[in-house]
């Protein structure tokens, strides 16, 4: 089929209806309303194959990750997603491929009232590119600087766990259904991005690990933290495999959690369980922001634990 073709029949209408659409994909641009009392939040990101998906995840869980991982950036932000841009690169026009691609796609976009409204797609080696837009209250976005010394230390979900899944297939384990969703499907928590407008002092998303994103707040806040390893929320599959090993680098440094770490001032300590309740997800205290620069670790024992890594880069 030529590339016309493959988008007309797999790409146009997909995901959910918007008013704020004028004209989405088909047209040499998309026109789209934007409401006057939104500030506009975008971002960008590009999977590319074997790299962030293995050669045997379904083009389903692609499609579905490709949208995934952008959302969570909107969460970050504590923006409502609203429209997404897709780039995609393919080895060949495979049409059945393509398919199951926009389902997944179109599962979580209509799940988050999104819709994609433009694109493009080009042959050459597999990668996809996606460009999510969401809206957020003037002056109400999240930001990674803004955290303060006392300030307790939070995330979301479990960590660990696509890492966990990542080192069972690289050796030719096989991992059970939980860790193979968390790997291929990750939950974008948009709902707590929106709940912690005005609460949190700080987010970011950890899609490179808590390690390496934990320290993105801290440069951009000017501070420091100590977090304390026996509060980190761990599945039983991550428990058990770092009380084997005894080295918390795949809770810190793995990546493709997908869950968003946050600040949140003491007096706001005892909403954490309210928070988690409205975001429809767990909360956990990890730790506290400190003045002391640098990022600190310490066992349950009291003990300091020093990480050997900085989290995952694709140059490192």
């Amino acid at each position: 089929m030529s590339e016309f073709d493959l988008i007309r029949n797999h790409l146009t209408g997909l995901g959910a209806v918007r008013d704020d659409v004028i004209i989405d994909v088909g047209d040499d641009c998309a026109l789209l309303d934007v409401p006057k009392d939104r500030q506009l939040a975008v971002s960008i990101d590009t999977l590319v194959g074997g790299v962030h998906f293995l050669a045997d995840c379904s083009p389903e869980s692609v499609g579905y990750k490709a949208l995934a991982v952008g959302l969570s950036d909107l969460a970050a932000a504590g923006a409502e997603p609203a429209w997404a841009t897709l780039a995609l690169t393919l080895p060949q026009a495979d049409e059945a491929w393509l398919e199951a691609f926009a389902r997944g796609f179109a599962a979580l976009a209509s799940e988050q009232d999104v819709r994609l409204v433009g694109g493009d797609i080009t042959r050459g080696p597999l990668s996809i590119t996606v460009q999510v837009h969401g809206f957020v209250p003037v002056d109400h976005a999240l930001r990674r600087g803004g955290a303060k010394p006392g300030d307790l230390v939070c995330v979301s979900g479990a960590l660990g766990d696509a890492g966990l899944a990542l080192a069972h297939l690289g050796r030719g384990e096989p991992i059970d259904g939980y860790l193979r969703r968390r790997l291929e499907r990750p939950t974008p928590r948009v709902a707590l991005g929106e709940v912690l407008r005005g609460v949190a002092t700080s987010a970011i998303d950890l899609s490179d690990g808590l390690l390496s994103d934990l320290g993105h707040i801290l440069g951009a806040s000017g501070c420091g933290a100590r977090i304390e390893l026996d509060r980190l929320p761990l599945a039983d599959q991550v428990a058990g495999a770092v009380a084997a090993s005894g080295d918390w680098s795949l809770p810190l440094a793995s990546g493709d959690d997908y869950e968003l770490c946050f600040t949140l001032a003491p007096c706001h300590a005892g909403e954490l369980a309210i928070l988690s309740a409205a975001a429809g997800c767990p909360l956990t205290r990890i730790g506290e922001i400190d003045s002391q620069p640098g990022l600190r670790f310490v066992l349950a024992d009291g003990r300091p634990w020093q990480a050997a890594g900085t989290g995952y880069d694709h140059f490192g």
